[in-house]
């Protein structure tokens, strides 16, 4: 079973992941978490932030996610995944349990700005350090219309919102192991 995340940069997608992963497994619920920024790091160094490689991120995560899922192993694609189309698409392909939308108001993602990315994106044009495709800025971010969760960090705190999270994927997680 694969849920898939979406959200800006700062959201706290990852937090959010890593909190739901370690209470699932506490629970003895296999969980793997494919995050984007590790797997663009490790695995798909060559892909870019064009609208094309983002969608191709999003397929790559999602067949390595199916891979895991057949295992048995509730599978978090947590990543920015800013393309409606292609979270349908892969929902259609792969066995999508949920789309979690993880929300934040931009002035509190600018506030965080762990990354310095929306820094970057605000410059002037022509700036040699200025980002031109930041998701949500300056860049595509499509919000699902119906997702099955959806989280505003910016309205609760990391442990409500990773509580929330835990109790939504728990009953999918043992409806897995069940199965």
């Amino acid at each position: 079973m694969i849920i898939q995340f979406c959200g800006m940069s700062g959201a706290g997608k990852s937090t959010l992941a890593r909190i739901a992963e370690q209470k699932l497994k506490a629970a003895g619920c296999p969980v793997e978490v494919l995050d984007g920024d590790d797997c663009r790091r490790y695995l798909f160094k060559e892909l870019g932030m064009s609208r094309e490689d983002r969608a191709e991120n999003i397929r790559r995560l999602a067949w390595l996610a199916h891979r895991f899922s057949r295992h048995g192993i509730l599978t978090i694609i947590c990543a920015i995944n800013p393309l409606d189309a292609i979270r349908q698409e892969i929902a259609r392909e792969f066995r999508i349990a949920a789309t979690v939308q993880i929300d934040c108001a931009l002035e509190e993602l600018i506030r965080r700005d762990t990354k310095g990315l929306y820094k970057r994106a605000f410059l002037p044009d022509g700036h040699p350090d200025k980002i031109y495709s930041l998701s949500g800025v300056n860049g595509v971010f499509e919000y699902p219309l119906t997702p099955d969760l959806l989280i505003h960090t910016d309205r609760e705190s990391e442990a409500e919102s990773g509580q929330r999270l835990y109790e939504f994927l728990l009953p999918l997680a043992i409806g897995l192991a069940v199965r």
